[in-house]
């Protein structure tokens, strides 16, 4: 009996979450081990479902950085990374678009859709929703607050090839598919008006796709409890300007660094708050929604 009573307890718990969140949308980015490993795999499709049947509007936006290795490697084309960031020529574009719009996007959808869901795949090729640039050398430094080496790149090679720069973000095409009570599922590709395809770093993408949702949060889920300070203990909330100091100090640094930028983004946007949290944790994304505590670190304006 009191196994039952604590689990009516947690119920009641949610429920002003709910209230809350009805009807809001919630942006998550989705990779990681929480993308890779099988039963992490069925358990956010849980979450997600959940999420859509209590009211909220989720909106997924996904990676895919290791199933490109792995497809690289298997057809022999070598990996090439600048600045953290995969140079991107033709050849290797044809490889992450069939990757991230082909394979990983439609498994995604596919498993929702069997815990019960009803998801859509698009890529921002569809319906002119993201269109973008060339992402420079330069762009990117200066995006993750760090200083340009005047030796490390020269001027006549300032880009990663076909990696994009978000240049803008038409939503209709999520809020109608929203309308129509399916769950989105975004491929990070974007095109420019000469019809060139470009790679678009995922969490810049969630960022700017929360923004112009208007989204209620931006939840990016890593491999990591969330953002630690200096001495390298867990930080539960963060201000804009407390996350910007970090930054500054090289606490938060490598691979964090987009997420952060990303969730920058989104709060400049109109997003009220922004979670980085564990998607190792099974049911990560119900703990940090439906929960007083959480699990990971929530940035607010």
């Amino acid at each position: 009996m009191n196994k039952l009573i604590k689990k009516a307890n947690i119920l009641v718990e949610t429920l002003p979450y709910i209230r809350a969140f009805s009807d809001k949308t919630i942006v998550i980015k989705y990779g990681g081990n929480a993308m890779t490993e099988e039963s992490l795999k069925h358990k956010f499709a849980q979450d997600i479902v959940l999420m859509k049947y209590v009211g909220i509007n989720p909106v997924i936006v996904h990676g895919g950085g290791p199933q490109i290795d792995e497809m690289l490697n298997r057809l022999g084309i070598e990996a090439k990374f600048r600045q953290g960031v995969r140079v991107t020529d033709e050849k290797t574009m044809e490889i992450v678009e069939m990757v991230l719009a082909g394979k990983i996007n439609m498994e995604i959808v596919d498993l929702l859709n069997r815990h019960g869901g009803r998801a859509v795949g698009v890529s921002g090729k569809d319906g002119g929703f993201i269109t973008a640039k060339p992402l420079t050398v330069a762009a990117w430094i200066e995006s993750l607050g760090m200083e340009m080496d005047a030796d490390s790149d020269s001027e006549t090679d300032d880009t990663f090839g076909y990696v994009g720069d978000i240049q803008s973000i038409n939503p209709r095409l999520i809020e109608k598919l929203q309308q129509d009570n399916f769950i989105p599922v975004i491929a990070p590709i974007g095109t420019d008006r000469e019809g060139n395809t470009y790679n678009i770093n995922a969490d810049l993408v969630a960022g700017a796709v929360a923004a112009s949702l208007k989204a209620e949060k931006l939840l990016m889920l890593t491999d990591v409890k969330g953002i630690r300070n200096a001495q390298g203990r867990h930080i539960s909330t963060l201000s804009r300007k407390d996350m910007q100091r970090l930054v500054k100090k090289g606490v938060i640094r490598e691979g964090m660094l987009p997420k952060v930028h990303a969730c920058l983004e989104a709060l400049d946007g109109g997003v009220q708050k922004a979670h980085i949290i564990d998607g190792r944790m099974p049911h990560a994304i119900l703990l940090e929604v439906f929960t007083h505590k959480g699990i990971g670190t929530e940035i607010i304006a």
